[in-house]
């Protein structure tokens, strides 16, 4: 057990200490190139008007760098390559133990993290420079990004349903159903509920505290389940994304961006599938659930009764306009989200009907 546990804090310990090494060389570029928002968001995707969002957020969303996301991915890819690298060199060193890079089951995850970052980079780029539609903030424009992370489902879809032969999603303490081809919709519906979770990212220390355990339960998951590579993977997730949260905590010298919580969102989706604890989701990702809730909630009431059921949505900025400080809203969430995925991870450990899904 000590064989494999060891490694993979290694991993996770290594990945903080790289991240905090280059963040302060990542926050110097970020101030130097202005790569912060020109443009406060006035409007909701439904074209509402967000009076009390400008009030609270138009200093911070206007002078402090986004894309800091990349200190995640980047960090990621580089442990994923470079000790696929070095465990090639020296294969009989402690080296090859710390190589996680598989085709069953990191390569697939890997890929998504890189896909969905570029295309988060790719918005950020956009809403920088102040273009697309400046009253939404910027950027691609949703419907874009929706496609595009549409086509990044399919793939993992595929990936899974014709090279891993997956056909079935675990029950909890019932057992395995087989549902065939509807695994393909289903992977991508799951892709695109998380990805609407992204929204989570809008207070300093939110994103970056909740994805943390988020990545931290799933690793713990997949380790007791034998699955060391993802679970190794997990680890450096959490540990790029502790040394980010360490400059992101209130008051936060940079944000994430979409570079960042694409990339985490989408990974997240295929972890649960990987792990085969996909039906989890809503109790362990409930802080995410909860947040999209809120806005869902939001856009239906004004739709249908053409009134507001919350101040301004998400949640988290609801509470703000109540009056929280925003590090409470923060740390709040923190607790929250630690329950809920240590309530998922109990289950997920208990469950004697448990197989993995290849």
């Amino acid at each position: 057990m000590l064989e494999r546990i060891i490694p993979i804090f290694v991993l996770a310990t290594l990945a903080f200490f790289v991240g905090m090494l280059w963040a302060p060389a990542l926050a110097r570029y970020l101030y130097a190139g202005k790569f912060w928002k020109k443009h406060v968001r006035t409007e909701g995707p439904d074209g509402s008007k967000l009076t009390f969002f400008s009030k609270l957020h138009k200093e911070k969303e206007t002078g402090t760098p986004r894309m800091a996301g990349v200190l995640i991915w980047v960090t990621t890819f580089v442990f994923a390559l470079g000790f696929f690298f070095l465990a090639e060199f020296f294969p009989n060193s402690f080296l090859q133990r710390l190589n996680f890079f598989s085709r069953s089951q990191t390569w697939i995850p890997l890929f998504t993290l890189i896909a969905a970052s570029l295309l988060g980079l790719a918005d950020d780029v956009l809403v920088v420079r102040g273009a697309g539609r400046v009253e939404q903030g910027g950027g691609i424009r949703f419907r874009h990004r929706l496609i595009t992370v549409g086509a990044i489902a399919l793939v993992g879809a595929w990936w899974f349903y014709v090279k891993l032969g997956v056909a079935s999603i675990h029950i909890p303490f019932v057992g395995e159903l087989h549902i065939g081809w509807w695994y393909i919709p289903l992977f991508i519906i799951v892709m695109f509920a998380l990805f609407s979770s992204s929204i989570i990212d809008g207070l300093d220390g939110l994103a970056g505290g909740v994805f943390t355990i988020l990545f931290g339960v799933f690793g713990a998951i997949a380790f007791a389940h034998q699955q060391y590579h993802v679970a190794a993977f997990c680890a450096v997730v959490a540990g790029a994304l502790l040394a980010f949260l360490w400059f992101n905590v209130p008051p936060a010298i940079f944000y994430m961006g979409e570079t960042g919580i694409l990339g985490l969102t989408t990974t997240l989706a295929v972890i649960a599938f990987l792990t085969n604890a996909v039906l989890l989701l809503p109790i362990i990702g409930f802080v995410l659930w909860l947040e999209a809730g809120s806005v869902i909630i939001q856009l239906v009431s004004k739709k249908l009764r053409n009134k507001k059921v919350f101040l301004v949505a998400p949640l988290h900025h609801h509470l703000e306009a109540k009056g929280w400080p925003a590090y409470t809203v923060t740390m709040r969430f923190w607790m929250v989200a630690g329950v809920s995925a240590i309530i998922g991870l109990i289950i997920a450990l208990a469950d004697p009907t448990f197989i993995l899904p290849f």
